[in-house]
């Protein structure tokens, strides 16, 4: 009979213990990094009745008869599920996502926690805020942070440009002036009569006679003459009145009448037609037919005489007035003097004379018979040129009918300007601007300038540029080998001598850095390497536990590393209050390192981790607990009055 009472005693007491658990952890439901505690119980040992005997030939065995003898006290099992990580947006409150613990010291002892609310102190040491333990790092040193020093300049030593240079060519283009029509050599238009003359008889006396003239495509005119007394007429009397018609020259030659133009080419034209009643063409014998001149495309080796633009032929000693400018603006005014013993009387000659005026341009015939002046250099120019002749000259010519004009504007080079804040060594700030600019061979120069308060450009300026970049049918480039990128500047206030800043380009045949292809340009510096000095900004963590420090020059730099300890067995570490751990000899040593490696977890910033408790699991737990120890305290009653009734058979 006591030994009923004594195992119910055993199980109201294993009882009360498992309430004390579950009283513990909903206690602690909301405590941050908390780990709950599992109960768990063992039976005690059992009185045997009878022992167990073993089967034989003859009878089976016989199982063992024992009355157990309650229950042993409680043991309690830590779980270390991963609890759920709540949002503060502190950038030191710190959770684990995964196994480990942080480790903290009171310097003279290490522990662990999973509740990382840390802070600064006054000497800007890491700490537990609740505990003031100091947070060590992954060495298992105590972390301090340095949020007061300045972040040290840099000197800028690399500019990085990326992006696109245009294809499509603007310039540079040399002025180009080109003769309105092409010269042209050419004959004139003629026409002669076939009755012998010059006196021309048998004719009706004292009569007029009548034609008609076009010349050069002109209104007709009508030629009269009236016969003499005898019926006769003077053929020179008749040239006098046709060579009186402008554009035009008549002369008895060899006893007939011939007519030329004084004009040649196409254009010259001589068309006579019948008069009446008394046709003068048919007396004389004048063909009625349209007489015109021809044209071809002069070359040099054309006489000045030949072209189609001469009036009157030149005669030696003749002047031709030559003005013009050259590309600088100088003022061009020279004569050329007709004539074999002279400048010359072929069209070559009165070319070569042109040419010789100018410095900075050329001056050529082309294929088609047109005057061309093309300045030697590129650029905007003020070139002109006017040939006219001197109103003493005999010949005569339409010059005018091939005046020059600009057929292709004089452009600068294309450029595409980009500029980049750079630091000296002391980390003052200079704004470097970088021209690209296109080159008659189609490559690209490349030079920096200062303003001029801030520095000078020493290697790499417009005088003595980078040069030497090409690019590829591709738009990729193809020099970059062979271009030199450095620049070389002396920044004002400076005393360190010359900064070299060197340029990165990109690569040849790679399209990442410098490329050229379509009309667009966007050039622009990607990065570049200096900056001044900063002061701590900010801090954040990562997911290793670097802890890092942004600063205002944009730079950042890792402050510490916290350690995070794992342990071969967690669950033998010894709870402490204020959320911490200690090492027990069951648990391992612990082996700290970076978060996120070799089992660690990840260290998650401005988040706390909540506790594990699952408060519906522990009311249930709560409830078989009390239900047991209300079943043991039953069996105690009962036995009580068992008793009682042995004592009342007394």
């Amino acid at each position: 009979m006591s030994s009923s009472l004594f195992s119910a005693l055993s199980g109201m007491r294993t009882h009360q213990q498992w309430i004390d658990v579950i009283g513990n952890n909903l206690a602690n439901a909301n405590t941050a990094g908390f780990k709950s505690t599992r109960a768990s119980f063992s039976a005690a040992m059992s009185q045997n009745l009878r022992y167990a005997s073993a089967p034989s030939s003859s009878s089976g065995g016989i199982n063992p008869s024992q009355i157990g003898l309650g229950v042993e006290s409680v043991h309690t099992q830590r779980i270390f599920n991963q609890g759920s990580l709540d949002t503060t947006g502190r950038v030191l409150d710190l959770a684990l996502e995964g196994n480990g613990y942080f480790s903290v010291s009171n310097g003279q002892e290490n522990y662990y926690t999973r509740a990382g609310a840390f802070g600064l102190d006054a000497n800007n040491s890491l700490v537990d805020l609740v505990t003031g333990y100091r947070v060590n790092d992954t060495t298992g040193a105590s972390i301090s942070l340095d949020v007061e020093s300045l972040f040290p300049p840099q000197a800028t030593s690399e500019v990085t440009v990326k992006g696109n240079l245009p294809g499509v060519v603007t310039g540079p283009l040399a002025e180009e002036l080109t003769s309105t029509n092409a010269f042209k050599e050419g004959t004139q238009a003629s026409v002669t009569s076939t009755v012998a003359g010059p006196i021309i008889g048998g004719l009706t006396p004292n009569t007029t006679y009548t034609m008609e003239l076009t010349p050069n495509g002109a209104s007709p005119q009508v030629i009269s003459i009236t016969s003499t007394a005898g019926g006769t007429i003077d053929l020179n009397n008749l040239a006098t009145s046709i060579d009186a018609v402008s554009g035009l020259t008549a002369a008895v030659v060899g006893g007939v009448l011939q007519v030329t133009t004084d004009v040649s080419g196409a254009s010259a034209t001589i068309k006579f037609s019948s008069g009446s009643p008394n046709d003068l063409a048919a007396a004389i014998g004048m063909p009625t037919t349209l007489a015109s001149g021809t044209e071809t495309p002069a070359s040099g080796a054309s006489m000045l005489n030949d072209l189609t633009a001469n009036l009157s032929d030149y005669t030696p000693g003749d002047v031709i007035q030559i003005e013009g400018v050259d590309t600088d603006g100088t003022a061009i005014n020279a004569t050329f003097v007709y004539g074999a013993g002279n400048d010359g009387e072929t069209l070559q000659d009165l070319i070569d004379f042109v040419a010789g005026q100018y410095n900075d341009a050329t001056v050529t015939l082309n294929s088609n018979g047109q005057i061309v002046v093309q300045a030697a250099t590129a650029g905007e120019a003020d070139l002109l040129l006017s040939i006219s002749d001197d109103p003493a000259a005999t010949g005569e010519s339409q010059w005018f009918n091939h005046s020059l004009s600009v057929t292709e504007e004089g452009t600068g080079p294309d450029e595409v300007v980009v500029t980049s804040e750079v630091f000296d060594a002391s980390g003052v700030a200079h704004t470097l601007t970088l021209t690209l600019q296109r080159q008659g061979d189609l490559s690209w120069n490349i030079f920096a300038s200062l303003p001029d308060d801030q520095g000078t450009v020493i290697t790499g300026s417009e005088t003595s540029p980078l040069t030497g970049l090409t690019f590829d049918a591709n738009g990729a480039p193809s020099s970059l080998g062979g271009v030199p990128k450095e620049i070389l500047v002396q920044f004002a206030g400076s005393t360190n001598g010359p900064q070299s800043i060197n340029l990165d380009l990109g690569m040849d045949g790679d399209f990442e850095g410098v490329t050229q292809f379509g009309s667009q340009q966007n050039i622009v510096v990607d990065r570049q390497n200096g900056y001044s000095d900063g002061a701590l900004a900010n801090l954040s963590v990562t997911g290793t536990g670097e802890i890092l420090g942004f600063y205002t020059n944009g730079q950042s730099q890792t402050l510490a590393n916290i350690g995070i300890a794992s342990f071969n067995n967690q669950e033998g570490l010894e709870a402490l209050g204020d959320n911490l751990f200690r090492q027990s000899v069951n648990s391992g040593n612990p082996r700290l390192g970076e978060g996120g490696i070799l089992g660690r977890g990840a260290v998650v910033s401005g988040a706390l981790e909540g506790s594990n408790v699952d408060t519906v699991e522990e009311f249930v737990h709560l409830i078989e607990a009390q239900r047991g120890f209300q079943a043991n305290a039953r069996v105690i009653s009962t036995v009580d009055e068992v008793l009682a009734e042995l004592a009342n058979i007394i």
